[in-house]
Formats: C-alpha cells, structure tokens, sequence
C-alpha cells in the first residue's frame, strides 16, 4: 500500500521483468490496475518491470464515497508517489484515456521522472487551442448518466458490459465473457460490486497550451502518440492532433482499436509499445 496522501492509501504491485527499467500503468478513468488486459500485461513484463497500481476509488485503494475533492492533478501526484515507494528514479509510463491526461501532465510537471511516455486512446489535454473534436456519442452520454443508479451484483455487470460494447467500437468482434471475467476479476479484487462515479466529473487541468509550448521546444522525453481509430471518446483526429501538438511524438494509428482494450489487440498494441521502449533505458 502506497501512502500517497494524507489520508490516501493506494494499492499497488510489481510484476517481474527481466531489465531494470520499469513500466509504470495509469490505467482509464474508473479502471483498477487489474482491468487491463491479461495478454497485454505479459506481454510487456517479456521486456519490462511493470508497475501497476489502483487509482483512488477504485480497486484496493481509498475511497471517497463518490465524493471526489480532487482532480486529475492530483492523480498525477498519486503516479508519482508510486514510483517513490518503489525507489524508482526513472520510467517509461503508458498511460491509457484519462491515464494519457495524467501522463500529460508528468510530462508537463515531472518529466525528470520520465524514460518515455506512451499515449494510448486518449486526447489533448483542454486549453491545447489546436481545434476542435468531436463530442460523446449520445449513446455513451445517456449510459454514464445511469452510472450511480441502483443495481444488484448481476445488473451491475449487465450495465459495465453495455458500457464496453459501446467504448469498443464497432470494428472488431466484442468478446463480452472476455469483459465479464475481467469485471468480475476486478470486483473481487475490490471486495465490491459498486461503480466508480467519482472519476466521471474529474476537473482536467487546462494547461495543453503548456505542453505543447515546452515539448515542441525540448522534446527531452521520448512520446509515442497511439491513436484508436474505432475510439468512440477520444476519437480521430483526437490522437493525431495531440501527436502534432507535442511536436515532438510519434503517432501510430491503430485500426480496429476501440476505448474498451480487448485481448485481440493485445499482441500489436505490446509490439507497438515495446519497439518505443527497448531503445530508450532508463539510465539514458
């Protein structure tokens, strides 16, 4: 348990590689460290130590009872205390959706603590001046509404793999006893069965405009850009404008790729985010 705040204990863990650079996760917004995907996870400790750890109410980790007093910022903070309670100096950092936002702002805050960093299916952070993108789907606005309404332990599943269907996109085949298992392996690892309202309303800092000034100008730390061409949250050209405003980063497009990870990207979504980190060592 990571103490990350007054107050704020985070659960976390580190699974075995064989180099010593770590891999920190910073899983999507309402995601516990276990709910990435299985095959992704092994796939990158073939290369890397991986840190995983539980956002704060979500998981093991503190919770508020719905009534979130912070914002992505301090999630950001709560990153950093993860690597501190490894003894980690220096890390390559994947960070998916709102964990793309929370990585954002370690480059922004903390980029001494980065080796890399990898953006996947996730968007500028607000204030970028860079356009305009799309909206929710009324689909997805309409289903999150429904987020704290009564359910029991069946209904709450039922709901979560609506949820994923619609953040998978349409382009690939949705494994839903893929995601039941997944969401069932997450409640048992909270000891719960509720939702996760409190990440819905996060306040996102407006500082894109102050990332894109301090990247384009050092481009000090490595930044892949993976944009999720079936993404119904963030979209294209969400992961493509966010590449062009850090100046500095690489963009792949990943066709097929959905908000929702599913096992069947697992393979290109590890290869793709190996060959960015196996040439950058932490000591570097």
């Amino acid at each position: 348990m990571v103490r990350a705040a007054p107050g704020v204990l985070l659960w976390a863990e580190v699974l075995a590689g064989p180099s010593t650079d770590p891999l920190l996760l910073i899983a999507d917004a309402g995601a516990s460290g276990v709910m990435w995907p299985d095959g992704l996870v092994t796939r990158l400790t073939e290369q890397h130590p991986v840190i995983r750890y539980d956002h704060r109410d979500t998981g093991r980790s503190s919770t508020t009872s719905g009534d979130a007093t912070y914002g992505v910022a301090e999630l950001a903070d709560d990153a950093v205390a993860t690597l501190d309670a490894f003894d980690v100096d220096r890390a390559h950092v994947l960070g998916w959706g709102m964990g793309g936002h929370i990585a954002q702002l370690l480059l922004l805050d903390h980029a001494e603590r980065l080796a890399s960093v990898t953006l996947l299916a996730s968007g500028p952070l607000p204030g970028h001046g860079g356009g305009t993108l799309p909206g929710l789907p009324t689909a997805l606005r309409r289903l999150w509404a429904e987020l704290d309404d009564p359910r029991d332990r069946e209904g709450e599943l039922a709901w979560r793999l609506t949820l994923d269907r619609l953040l998978h996109g349409g382009e690939l085949p949705f494994d839903a006893a893929e995601f039941r298992a997944r969401h069932e392996r997450a409640m048992a690892h909270a000891g719960l069965d509720d939702p996760v309202g409190a990440h819905v309303h996060l306040a996102v800092p407006a500082r894109g405009a102050a990332l894109a000034r301090r990247s384009a100008v050092s481009g000090e730390v490595p930044t892949l850009v993976i944009e999720a061409q079936a993404d119904p949250v963030f979209p294209p050209p969400s992961g493509a404008l966010l590449a062009d405003l850090l100046g500095q980063a690489r963009l792949v497009r990943m066709p097929g790729l959905g908000h929702a990870l599913g096992e069947a990207m697992s393979d290109p979504l590890a290869e793709t985010i190996r060959k960015h980190t196996m040439s950058i060592p932490t000591s570097a």
